[in-house]
């Protein structure tokens, strides 16, 4: 029978019971207490830090939640999921779900499974591989001492999910997972992907809240792990409810001659503070990163991007694009750095925001530095509104206004749908924000 937590909220007698209920391998507990420790030490992040400065986090209150209820307290009938929109007409290879901590259900093609593939609750293939996936937590690829929030997802992931593919196999199929939260619920996701050398996988991930307006806490982590020569393309939607705060670390570890292609979606959330991180750390590795956001009413979205070239001749690619409407904000902070041994190293990074409201803002902050002699480092950046002349072309030729906006808004994205291999995960992108678009007020695009 699994202990009950006694205590709300994140305190020790609530972590205590917590840890009693995960039967986990004593290394993985080890790890847990390690950074509760850390959780408990750091401050909650201020405007006084130079990452947090544009983003204020006064009116979130972390004592309003509380750890999951121990696993098992969710049953699949139970519960109304949202639509997976990543996976609306694809054959997968395999699906996993999770909700309000908990992972609901799992499977995979045994086809992948009988050579060897790994894919589904992190917690319970943790149990039964821990010999395997435990050099892979000891990593500490996402930095569990980075800040609060980031310790507190090291010490208390739960109903995170797994993928782990052995050399040389290439899955055909790509995989998808959900992590769908209940209104005031809370979100401690983990995603780990584990490619060994010469894998091959394509993973499609997705958050998201059971109603528009939902609220709620998400505290996540994403480590991907391409180990030599291995190829990942990656998708993460966030589309959680417009009342639901949202923390994550993510990062990518790309060894020699692999090749990430990393896409995210950010649409939800009432605010958002994401550090999504790409260490390119052997010769040949390539990455390309590739950002949609779209903002509507007070949202606020602060990405922090980071391409670290560890290694020579690697090359990173990063393209943001951002629209805004009504009175949301969005920030993007993004860093090029190029260490003295990366020569030869081949990095891009591009912010574009298109202003759909004259009350929406957003802050565009790209960054260098350079330690290496032999480098082609550049960035850019632009923001600006809707051309008048580009509507007025539109209306004449029997396009509503709205019309000829979504029409322009679906123009702006293209450049980043372009880069997306995968049709069905363009579509569900295109679509997901046409129909926020489609609320936009005339009178404010003037």
């Amino acid at each position: 029978m699994a202990t009950a937590i006694a205590s709300p909220g994140f305190s020790q007698a609530s972590f205590d019971a917590f840890l009693a209920a995960r039967n986990e391998p004593s290394w993985l507990t080890d790890l847990r207490l390690k950074a509760w420790s850390s959780f408990l030490e750091l401050p909650m992040p201020s405007t006084h830090d130079e990452e947090w400065m544009r983003t204020d986090i006064r009116l979130f209150k972390l004592d309003r939640f509380e750890l999951p209820e121990p696993t098992g307290a969710i049953s699949p009938q139970d519960i109304e999921l949202p639509n997976a929109l990543l996976a609306a007409g694809v054959d997968l290879a395999g699906h996993a779900v999770a909700m309000n901590s908990h992972s609901v259900a799992s499977e995979l093609a045994p086809r992948w499974a009988r050579q060897g593939v790994l894919f589904g609750s992190l917690a319970k293939l943790v149990r039964e591989h821990g010999e395997l996936l435990r050099p892979f937590f000891e990593r500490h690829v996402v930095d569990p001492f980075k800040d609060k929030f980031s310790a507190l997802n090291a010490a208390c992931w739960s109903g995170g999910t797994l993928l782990y593919v052995p050399k040389g196999v290439a899955i055909e199929e790509p995989l998808h997972s959900l992590s769908a939260m209940a209104p005031r619920g809370v979100d401690l996701g983990k995603t780990l992907v584990i490619l060994e050398t010469g894998a091959e996988a394509t993973f499609l991930s997705e958050t998201a809240s059971t109603s528009a307006e939902g609220s709620g806490l998400h505290c996540g982590s994403i480590e991907l792990i391409l180990e030599p020569a291995a190829r990942l393309r990656y998708v993460s939607l966030q589309n959680w409810g417009q009342e639901a705060w949202h923390f994550a670390h993510q990062k990518a570890h790309v060894a020699r001659e692999a090749s990430l292609q990393w896409t995210i979606g950010a649409l939800g959330a009432r605010l958002a503070k994401v550090n999504q991180h790409v260490a390119l750390t052997g010769p040949d590795a390539e990455a390309q990163v590739n950002g949609v956001m779209f903002t509507e009413g007070r949202q606020h979205l602060s990405y922090n991007t980071h391409q670290h070239h560890q290694a020579p001749y690697c090359k990173s690619d990063l393209l943001y694009k951002t629209a805004l409407q009504d009175h949301s904000r969005t920030v993007w902070r993004g860093m090029i750095r190029v260490e003295r041994e990366a020569q030869r190293t081949d990095a891009y990074q591009r912010n574009d925001n298109l202003m759909l409201s004259r009350h929406a803002r957003a802050d565009s902050i790209p960054g260098l530095e350079i330690e290496a002699d032999d480098v082609r480092c550049t960035h850019g950046s632009t923001s600006g509104r809707v051309d008048d002349h580009q509507l007025f072309y539109a209306m004449t030729r029997g396009y509503t206004r709205r019309e000829a906006v979504r029409m322009i808004v679906a123009g702006f994205f293209q450049q980043v749908f372009d880069r997306i291999t995968i049709e069905s995960v363009r579509e569900a992108l295109g679509e997901a924000i046409g129909r926020r678009v489609s609320d936009i007020q005339e009178t404010v695009v003037a």
